[in-house]
């Protein structure tokens, strides 16, 4: 694949006990990639059969004022896409053996 589309896995407390429970883990994923480009890049890259994948995109939006000494500054905060994708039973993804 010539664009990076997984960046990185997300390790929260939640996504942890998610993936212990459930089988499903959760990635930051590249903001204009597709869940089918998702689940081909899952399953080339940790070698798993991926059963479905879910997406949220979050930042953007309403921008944040800041009032600083040369005036008002408004930015947006960064927009980024989050993927959780479930693998089928019996198979794990190991992502606690790259740290």
């Amino acid at each position: 694949m010539s664009k990076i589309i997984i960046k990185k896995p997300i390790l929260t407390e939640k996504a942890t006990l998610d993936s212990e429970l459930k089988n499903r883990f959760s990635f930051v994923v590249d903001k204009n990639a597709n869940k089918i480009e998702i689940k081909a890049a899952i399953e080339e890259l940790y070698g798993v059969s991926v059963e479905k994948v879910r997406t949220m995109r979050y930042g953007g939006g309403v921008p944040n004022r800041k009032f600083t000494n040369k005036g008002i500054v408004e930015e947006t905060s960064k927009l980024w896409k989050k993927a959780i994708v479930d693998v089928a039973e019996g198979e794990t993804i190991d992502l606690y053996g790259n740290i």
